[in-house]
């Protein structure tokens, strides 16, 4: 294994307060610098994000873990994200047991996500071509939920809709200026929703499709 495994995950993630076992367990085993465009890949573990082609960017280690410890997720979860980028987000959902259905709506990083996933044997990993902001309903409700891009003012409605009872769901939101904060939605029992400021983030723009 190589060393800056160990160092990405001690000095960026456990140093700055994340403890759940199996998201630093995932953070070690999967190989960060596949997700990443060749010319990148010595940079892969690096304490920043990365462009991964399309003005798109995987994000850095410590948010990727973040997120995933904020959903609290058991084996065997069912996981809709938002986002599929180049991949490294879910294939860290999957390490850590969840069944991943995941949006991508850029074709390419569709299909580079998609070869790449098969390729490292991650069978638990689904990904469909379409706007994210709609959410995947042919499988909800979901345990948890994460969205990778930055939404507009507000948390899509159909995703909210689409968390189930108990389930949490993790997403930056932008307030209409350079400013995002990352949001914790939590959907009790009777299905009221609360949601908690975690921290300033700085994502891309959550891609819709073009309505004509």
């Amino acid at each position: 294994m190589p060393a800056n495994y160990d160092a990405m995950v001690r000095e960026q993630i456990q140093s700055r307060g994340i403890t759940n076992a199996r998201v630093l367990a995932a953070m070690t085993k999967v190989p960060r610098h596949e997700f990443v465009p060749g010319h990148l890949a010595d940079k892969a573990y690096e304490d920043h994000p990365l462009s991964i082609g399309c003005d798109q960017t995987i994000s850095q280690p410590y948010i990727v873990a973040l997120m995933t410890e904020l959903l609290q997720l058991e084996p065997g979860a069912k996981v809709l994200e938002v986002g599929t980028g180049s991949g490294y987000q879910a294939a860290i959902l999957a390490e850590v047991g969840a069944e991943v259905y995941s949006i991508e709506i850029l074709e390419p990083l569709a299909k580079t996500s998609v070869e790449l996933l098969r390729r490292l044997g991650y069978s638990n990993i689904h990904v469909k071509l379409g706007d994210g902001y709609l959410g995947w309903p042919e499988y909800a409700p979901y345990d948890g939920i994460v969205v990778t891009a930055a939404a507009d003012r507000r948390v899509p409605p159909p995703l909210v809709a689409q968390l189930r009872a108990g389930g949490r769901l993790v997403i930056p939101v932008s307030d209409g200026q350079p400013h995002q904060s990352l949001l914790l939605v939590e959907k009790d029992a009777a299905g009221s929703v609360t949601t908690h400021h975690v921290a300033p983030v700085m994502f891309v723009p959550l891609t819709r499709e073009t309505r004509k």
